[in-house]
């Protein structure tokens, strides 16, 4: 054999040596999903139910480059719940960034009518029914606790067996239109109360607006017990 072709064979021969740490030069999929994983189980904490979480697969064969420093990131408007992304970046100059879909269930318990409702209606405990399910399932706003729906009145009417969902509910007034009300004017270093008449319902938190002894006219926030604060 003369020595150009021995040459050329050797090098075919090499090739295959030559490529495999080109080929291997990728981003490992299993510390991707690891740090998505990590970042799942703190955004998780605190949610109503018992949260689990699925990770979307990411391509072995990625053309990624290896990255020492990854972070894992929500996309502007997601949040973890339900069907979603994530985001995962490379924190090195030139550094990428890949999305990968996320599911996270959130089994707890949530609160339907236990019997036809009426708008306007006052929702006792005897009115609801508990449930239990995946509540990233469920529409946003769902009741999980009994305490988010006794006291309230309905903005509509429901029939039995409906999801309760908070938007469907109305906090009582704290403070009645032209109830007499105690306002307490608040500032750095004093405190000051006297007497008003309200000039709008407002529930508690809400804004109202109060005619003092005096005539003037003034915004606070009602507080149970007939008071409105109102800050300096």
């Amino acid at each position: 054999m003369n020595p150009r072709a021995f040459l050329c064979l050797s090098i075919w021969a090499l090739l295959p040596a030559l490529l495999a740490p080109a080929a291997s030069a990728r981003q490992e999929p299993a510390e991707v999903k690891r740090v998505i994983e990590d970042f799942l189980r703190v955004q998780t904490k605190g949610l109503p139910g018992q949260a689990s979480f699925s990770v979307g697969a990411i391509d072995p064969h990625n053309q990624l480059a290896p990255c020492p420093a990854l972070e894992a990131f929500l996309p502007a408007g997601a949040r973890p719940w339900g069907r979603s992304n994530v985001g995962v970046r490379c924190q090195v100059e030139g550094g990428w960034s890949i999305f990968v879909p996320v599911q996270v269930k959130v089994v707890g318990t949530y609160y339907v009518t236990a019997r036809p409702l009426a708008r306007g209606q006052i929702v006792a405990v005897g009115d609801l029914a508990q449930r239990s399910g995946d509540l990233a399932e469920l529409p946003a706003g769902v009741v999980t606790e009994t305490a988010q729906a006794v006291g309230k009145s309905l903005n509509v009417g429901l029939q039995s067996g409906q999801i309760l969902r908070s938007d469907s509910l109305r906090a009582p007034p704290a403070v009645l239109q032209g109830q007499g009300v105690k306002v307490v004017s608040k500032g750095k270093g004093f405190q000051v109360a006297t007497e008003g008449k309200a000039l709008n319902n407002a529930a508690e938190g809400q804004v109202v607006q109060v005619r003092t002894a005096s005539g003037q006219t003034l915004s606070g926030i009602a507080r149970s017990g007939g008071v409105v604060e109102v800050g300096y």
